[in-house]
């Protein structure tokens, strides 16, 4: 359950910056999370701004401890082979207003 509602979480947070998914690590003394982006320099913001604000969110959202939460970025190696954030820039290529064949040639 707690994957799932994360997973919602940073779709509706990072669907602009190319986000495709998120890895967590449990271990004993914390939890990391790893956040998969095409563009991990605006999932981290200026000087980090942005990364502390989502492990703020996550803290409140799903009650933990402050400090036992580390979120980290993770550039998505091959933009081409990742479904999601391939799906992600035709929807926005769309509601921008391109031509639905140009947008889905540039996808394709």
């Amino acid at each position: 359950v707690f994957y799932s509602e994360l997973n919602a979480l940073l779709q509706r947070e990072l669907a602009e910056e190319g986000y495709s998914g998120v890895e967590v690590r449990v271990t004993p003394t914390r939890t990391e999370i790893i956040i998969k982006a095409t563009r991990t320099k605006n999932v981290l913001g200026d000087k980090g701004r942005r990364i502390r604000e989502l492990t703020s969110v996550v803290l409140k959202r799903f009650n933990f401890r402050e400090g036992t939460v580390e979120l980290y970025a993770e550039r998505v190696p091959n933009r081409g082979l990742c479904a999601i954030a391939q799906a992600e820039s035709l929807r926005y290529k769309l509601l921008g207003g391109l031509a639905v064949r140009r947008a889905c040639y540039g996808v394709v």
